[in-house]
């Protein structure tokens, strides 16, 4: 101490191995073998300007310009490489393994980001998709089923559902990975049976899960939400076989056990009801209640969470005006204080605060609900409600969102959203149209390509399509396919700010839905 030059800084190095100090070591050695400080910095600055100039985007507009691009960058925070320079990484078998010719990663926050973080990176980061499916594969290979949240090669078995499922299958379908589908097939199947696990067995044999059978894993029940996504799950299984050729008779229990969604619907309530064990429906439901049946949320989130089939859950409803008339009401029914089985969560304050009804932002399930307008034959509503919520959720401020981040879920919301579509099913080829943030943007792909987004009148209040072209030619389809992008695109719109009520109404140019098929 008495050796050291107060008027010099002090340098100092750290490194990180989940498997040993000789490779903490070797890790040094290898991606930081000097002591060059600024030119650290510099390399460091290097590496995030050539991640986000991958979307560049015009606009003499300083604090869009901020809110855009931190929440790009917000999207690239996670999951992370969980493995040494030489391969070798610690996993839930608490074994060291070694990835030969990939990359291991961790921190796959599943339940928030297969909505749209992940189908992002088919985009943003498609050379890390494959490893990341390969590191689901290699986890199931050693913990026996997909990860749902796990952290620094182990499970935390935080939140609900088994989302490496469409996480797999949308990279499957889009050509993206030199992984072995077979493998991650047998993968998803293995854990869609685990009959002892939260639920699946009831779900299996009931066709949903009872909200009066206790649960060993955790103490909430959140027997309806886990419904809802594992028939989203099974319908990815069901598309990821009839994608690798498997015969219907080895599939079409998935294809049935996808429908399930329709078990827990309650005609008279026209929302998602928890059932018991006999088949009754919950006497003590309340639409805005925060219960034991739902995870962080209540029923008008949940209830639209029918991801692969909107047309199935419309006609449930009652067709495409009974249907209207619950999306409207979602921002109409009065929010409230809620409670889960923890106490009051933040995503229920902020919901108030927004004074937007019923529609919590804050919190996943129902972040892709505007959207469904486009299946609805009223598009121009998803138009008004996506630029509603780009601008009064999102901020240049610390306090600027109106949620948790959910590593990258929110913000690959709102980066897609900019970009004027959502991936409302991920596993599909579609992107559901919104409506573009920006006059100008463009979209650097790695293949070459570049996707170009012109809107030249666009402003705040001309915020509706009025027309839309695509590589020149009229697009009335409320969506854009993965194909269509990936080969270079120039889109054009003209903005309105009365809403084109007469474009995009036509069931045939409606996005996907399985009952369509």
């Amino acid at each position: 101490r008495a050796n050291v030059d107060a008027q010099k800084p002090v340098y100092v190095k750290v490194a990180l191995s989940p498997t040993s100090i000789e490779n903490a070591k070797l890790n040094m050695q290898t991606e930081l073998p000097g002591w060059d400080f600024e030119g650290t910095i510099a390399q460091a600055d290097q590496a995030w300007e050539k991640a986000l100039a991958k979307v560049d985007m015009e606009s003499s507009d300083a604090k869009a310009k901020k809110i855009f691009y931190t929440a790009l960058y917000h999207s690239m925070i996670a999951p992370t490489i969980y493995s040494d320079v030489d391969g070798k990484y610690y996993g839930p078998d608490k074994q060291v393994h070694q990835a030969d010719g990939w990359v291991n990663y961790s921190t796959f926050s599943l339940w928030d980001t297969f909505r749209a973080a992940h189908p992002l990176f088919t985009y943003t980061e498609p050379e890390r998709v494959g490893d990341m499916v390969q590191s689901f594969i290699a986890f199931y290979e050693q913990n026996g089923r997909l990860p749902v949240w796990n952290f620094w090669g182990s499970e935390t078995d935080m939140m609900i559902g088994y989302h490496a499922v469409p996480v797999i299958v949308d990279a499957y379908l889009k050509g993206i990975g030199d992984f072995d589908a077979e493998k991650a097939l047998e993968a998803c199947v293995a854990t869609a049976n685990i009959d002892e696990y939260r639920g699946i067995g009831s779900y299996k044999t009931k066709g949903y899960i009872p909200y009066n059978v206790a649960d060993k894993y955790n103490s909430e029940n959140w027997s309806l939400s886990r419904t809802l996504e594992y028939a989203f799950n099974d319908w990815s299984i069901y598309t990821l076989g009839k994608k690798l050729g498997k015969p219907e008779s080895e599939i079409a229990v998935y294809k049935e056990r996808a429908m399930n969604y329709r078990n827990i619907y309650n005609p008279e309530r026209k929302l998602m009801v928890g059932k018991s064990d006999k088949g009754v429906f919950n006497p003590n439901f309340k639409g805005t209640d925060w219960s034991r049946d739902f995870c962080e949320g209540n029923s008008w989130h949940w209830s639209f969470c029918v991801f692969h089939d909107p047309q199935g859950l419309m006609n449930l409803m009652g067709g495409q005006d009974e249907f209207n008339v619950m999306m409207d009401s979602v921002f109409v029914i009065p929010s409230k204080m809620g409670m889960d089985s923890r106490g009051m969560i933040h995503e229920m304050r902020e919901m108030q605060v927004m004074n937007m009804g019923q529609y919590a932002h804050g919190n996943q399930p129902i972040q892709h609900m505007v959207y469904l307008y486009n299946y609805s034959a009223q598009p121009w509503k998803a138009q008004y409600w996506v630029r509603e919520i780009m601008n009064k959720l999102y901020n240049a401020a610390p306090d600027a969102y109106c949620g948790d981040e959910d590593n990258g879920q929110t913000s690959a919301w709102y980066v897609f959203s900019a970009l004027g579509f959502y991936t409302v099913c991920p596993g599909t080829d579609q992107y559901v149209l919104g409506t573009p943030l920006f006059k100008s943007v463009k979209l650097h792909l790695e293949n070459g390509k570049t996707v170009t987004i012109d809107a030249a009148n666009n402003s705040c209040e001309n915020r509706y399509i009025k027309s839309m072209k695509l590589n020149g030619k009229n697009h009335t389809n409320n969506y854009l396919t993965h194909d269509q992008l990936m080969k270079g695109a120039r889109i054009l719109y003209q903005m309105d700010a009365v809403p084109n009520k007469s474009r995009g109404i036509n069931k045939a140019d409606a996005p996907y839905s399985f009952s369509a098929e």
